[in-house]
């Protein structure tokens, strides 16, 4: 059973989750390098300090935007194997098609596409992913080794390590126009996952 959160714990989420929010705000119209902690601060409401008390710095607040990035990614595929039970092709197309589409709305997404992201915020999911990846890939092994899919701990670790890495990867340096990314992620990881769910199913007889 889940424990529900602390009143205290819950307003810390609050808190970061509306300065977050008004940083994306910020950001549909400006570029990062011109956006200060103390914009973000009025935009939120709340007093500099309180954002540098949040996330320490700029470098912290943008990889915490970042991070919510990746976790919204995992979310919307853990969801999606949970309403897709015994069909993994139609799970991953589906968490993949949902994050794809949403996230495309997302100001730095949309500088991503464009081919014009800050450099330090693209960075952040390529040559300093690492606490990304790690991120969403936790989340998904949860869901991989507690949904009908029951897979090992060990594979689990893996595969989820290995869809994070392939959809940040698609995120970070967008296909050409004409490809269904989804479509291409879900035909290249579901076998593999498929292969070890029904390996484990032989082998306890189900």
């Amino acid at each position: 059973m889940t424990s529900r959160p602390t009143y205290a714990q819950a307003s810390k989420a609050l808190l970061r989750n509306s300065l977050l929010d008004a940083l994306r705000d910020l950001l549909v119209d400006r570029d990062w390098s011109a956006i200060t902690m103390t914009h973000v601060a009025k935009a939120a409401g709340v007093s500099r300090q309180t954002v540098y008390n949040e996330f320490g710095s700029r470098y912290g607040l943008a990889q915490a935007y970042a991070l919510r990035i990746a976790g919204t990614f995992a979310t919307h595929v853990s969801v999606a194997i949970e309403e897709n039970v015994d069909d993994i092709h139609g799970a991953l197309y589906a968490g993949f098609s949902d994050f794809f589409a949403r996230s495309g709305e997302d100001p730095i997404i949309r500088s991503l596409l464009a081919g014009d992201a800050n450099i330090d915020l693209l960075k952040l999911i390529t040559t300093d992913a690492a606490p990304l990846i790690t991120t969403a890939s936790n989340t998904l092994t949860t869901s991989f080794t507690t949904s009908w899919l029951q897979l090992a701990e060990v594979d689990a670790v893996r595969i989820a390590r290995a869809v994070t890495r392939m959809a940040m990867s698609y995120v970070a340096m967008p296909p050409e126009g004409d490809r269904d990314v989804a479509s291409d992620l879900a035909e290249v990881m579901g076998p593999a996952i498929a292969a070890v769910y029904h390996g484990n199913s032989v082998a306890s007889g189900h």
